[in-house]
């Protein structure tokens, strides 16, 4: 049913998405579809890393590590941006088709009232894309 699964990942909130991270490796188990980490990073040094390069070397080794752990397929993407809040998610809707992915399993936040006024991530994802959006909460 699915070939393809997406999974955005920030390196620096790891913990935060562990849920959404094990959620993915079953669904990516059971359909044998490839997992793929996606990743926006600033232009400028962060605490990750210094540049667009090194912050993708340290996601190709997250990615290889969770193939490794969980028997699947597994691979990287990064996009560089000057404002990775603003840009996010134009860049995750933009990665869907880049990626050809056919289900983006993200982590995302308990309801809160500012969702009215700036509306979630995985709700832009799923309003502009054709493709399923599972939305996992910690």
């Amino acid at each position: 049913m699915y070939n393809k699964i997406m999974v955005p990942v920030d390196l620096a909130h790891l913990g935060a998405l562990q849920r959404a991270l094990q959620v993915a490796a079953d669904m990516a188990r059971h359909f044998k579809a490839e997992v793929c980490y996606v990743s926006v990073t600033a232009n400028t040094p962060g605490t990750i890393a210094r540049t667009p390069a090194e912050y993708e070397q340290k996601l190709q080794g997250f990615a290889q590590e969770q193939g490794r752990q969980h028997g699947q397929p597994a691979g990287a993407r990064v996009y560089s941006s000057p404002d990775p809040v603003a840009d996010l998610d134009d860049i995750l809707v933009k990665a869907v088709e880049d990626l050809g992915a056919d289900l983006v399993v993200m982590g995302t936040h308990l309801p809160r009232r500012l969702d009215a006024i700036m509306p979630s991530n995985g709700g832009k994802v799923a309003t502009h894309t054709n493709v399923s959006v599972f939305l996992v909460r910690p």
